[in-house]
Protein backbone atom coordinates (compact mmCIF):
# COMPACT_ATOMS: atom_id res chain seq x y z
CA UNK A 1 0.00 0.00 0.00
CA UNK A 2 1.45 3.20 -0.87
CA UNK A 3 2.22 5.94 1.96
CA UNK A 4 -0.03 8.85 2.12
CA UNK A 5 1.60 11.88 2.03
CA UNK A 6 -0.46 15.57 3.11
CA UNK A 7 0.86 18.81 1.07
CA UNK A 8 0.15 22.19 2.28
CA UNK A 9 1.39 24.38 -0.51
CA UNK A 10 -0.46 28.38 -1.62
CA UNK A 11 1.35 28.14 -4.70
CA UNK A 12 -0.85 26.04 -7.51
CA UNK A 13 2.07 25.32 -9.67
CA UNK A 14 4.34 23.82 -6.43
CA UNK A 15 1.14 21.71 -5.98
CA UNK A 16 0.79 20.56 -9.37
CA UNK A 17 4.00 19.71 -9.89
CA UNK A 18 4.65 18.05 -6.49
CA UNK A 19 1.61 15.65 -6.51
CA UNK A 20 2.41 14.66 -10.09
CA UNK A 21 5.97 13.83 -8.66
CA UNK A 22 4.57 12.16 -5.21
CA UNK A 23 2.24 9.56 -7.52
CA UNK A 24 5.87 8.90 -9.76
CA UNK A 25 7.35 8.15 -6.34
CA UNK A 26 5.10 6.03 -5.69
CA UNK A 27 3.56 7.77 -3.03
CA UNK A 28 -0.51 8.64 -2.55
CA UNK A 29 -0.63 12.01 -2.25
CA UNK A 30 -3.50 14.91 -1.04
CA UNK A 31 -2.90 18.67 -2.02
CA UNK A 32 -4.29 21.56 0.67
CA UNK A 33 -3.52 24.95 -0.40
CA UNK A 34 -4.35 26.74 3.02
CA UNK A 35 -3.55 25.21 6.76
CA UNK A 36 -7.38 25.44 7.28
CA UNK A 37 -7.94 22.93 4.58
CA UNK A 38 -4.40 20.84 5.50
CA UNK A 39 -6.13 20.35 9.33
CA UNK A 40 -9.70 19.59 7.80
CA UNK A 41 -7.75 16.83 5.63
CA UNK A 42 -5.18 15.47 8.59
CA UNK A 43 -8.15 15.09 10.42
CA UNK A 44 -10.36 13.66 8.43
CA UNK A 45 -7.98 11.13 7.65
CA UNK A 46 -7.50 10.60 11.52
CA UNK A 47 -11.47 9.71 11.95
CA UNK A 48 -11.72 7.84 8.67
CA UNK A 49 -8.43 5.35 10.78
CA UNK A 50 -6.23 6.26 7.32
CA UNK A 51 -4.06 8.96 9.02
CA UNK A 52 -1.50 10.29 6.66
CA UNK A 53 2.21 8.78 6.72
CA UNK A 54 3.88 11.78 5.88
CA UNK A 55 2.99 15.93 6.28
CA UNK A 56 4.55 18.90 3.97
CA UNK A 57 3.68 21.96 4.81
CA UNK A 58 4.59 24.60 3.95
CA UNK A 59 6.35 27.66 5.91
CA UNK A 60 4.14 30.64 4.87
CA UNK A 61 1.12 30.69 3.45
CA UNK A 62 0.62 34.97 2.85
CA UNK A 63 -2.27 35.94 4.96
CA UNK A 64 -2.94 32.44 6.11
CA UNK A 65 -2.52 30.10 8.21
CA UNK A 66 0.97 28.49 7.59
CA UNK A 67 3.28 25.45 8.36
CA UNK A 68 4.32 26.94 12.35
CA UNK A 69 0.51 26.97 13.42
CA UNK A 70 -0.78 24.07 11.91
CA UNK A 71 1.97 21.80 13.16
CA UNK A 72 1.43 23.43 16.45
CA UNK A 73 -2.21 22.13 16.18
CA UNK A 74 -1.45 19.15 14.80
CA UNK A 75 0.80 18.09 17.44
CA UNK A 76 -1.23 18.70 20.01
CA UNK A 77 -3.28 15.41 18.88
CA UNK A 78 -0.49 13.40 17.66
CA UNK A 79 2.88 14.00 18.84
CA UNK A 80 4.83 11.21 16.78
CA UNK A 81 3.31 12.43 13.21
CA UNK A 82 5.88 12.65 10.59
CA UNK A 83 5.84 16.39 9.05
CA UNK A 84 8.15 17.61 6.69
CA UNK A 85 8.85 21.72 6.95
CA UNK A 86 8.65 23.26 3.17
CA UNK A 87 10.41 26.80 1.93
CA UNK A 88 12.58 28.99 0.27
CA UNK A 89 13.85 30.70 3.16
CA UNK A 90 16.85 28.41 4.56
CA UNK A 91 17.23 31.25 7.26
CA UNK A 92 14.37 30.96 8.78
CA UNK A 93 14.66 29.85 12.45
CA UNK A 94 11.73 27.42 11.50
CA UNK A 95 14.38 25.82 9.17
CA UNK A 96 17.68 26.07 11.23
CA UNK A 97 16.02 24.57 14.31
CA UNK A 98 13.31 22.35 12.78
CA UNK A 99 12.87 19.90 15.38
CA UNK A 100 12.51 23.04 18.77
CA UNK A 101 8.99 24.07 16.30
CA UNK A 102 7.73 20.44 15.91
CA UNK A 103 9.31 19.43 12.91
CA UNK A 104 10.48 16.03 11.63
CA UNK A 105 13.08 17.29 8.98
CA UNK A 106 13.39 19.94 6.15
CA UNK A 107 12.42 20.10 2.51
CA UNK A 108 14.15 23.12 0.81
CA UNK A 109 12.97 24.82 -1.91
CA UNK A 110 12.85 24.06 -5.06
CA UNK A 111 13.10 20.53 -4.40
CA UNK A 112 13.31 18.04 -7.39
CA UNK A 113 12.20 14.42 -7.64
CA UNK A 114 15.52 12.90 -5.77
CA UNK A 115 15.41 15.27 -2.68
CA UNK A 116 11.36 15.01 -2.55
CA UNK A 117 11.92 11.44 -1.71
CA UNK A 118 14.86 11.69 0.16
CA UNK A 119 13.12 13.77 2.71
CA UNK A 120 9.63 11.83 2.76
CA UNK A 121 11.91 8.54 3.17
CA UNK A 122 14.24 10.32 5.94
CA UNK A 123 11.62 11.01 8.11
CA UNK A 124 9.33 7.85 6.99
CA UNK A 125 12.60 5.77 8.86
CA UNK A 126 12.62 7.84 11.93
Amino acid sequence: MAYRILLMDDEPAICEITGILLKKLGYDPTIAVTGEEALAEYKKGRENGNPYDVIILDLTIPGGMGGREVISIIRESDPDVKVLVSSGDLSDPAIISYADYGFSGVLAKPYNKVGLDQAIKSVLSS
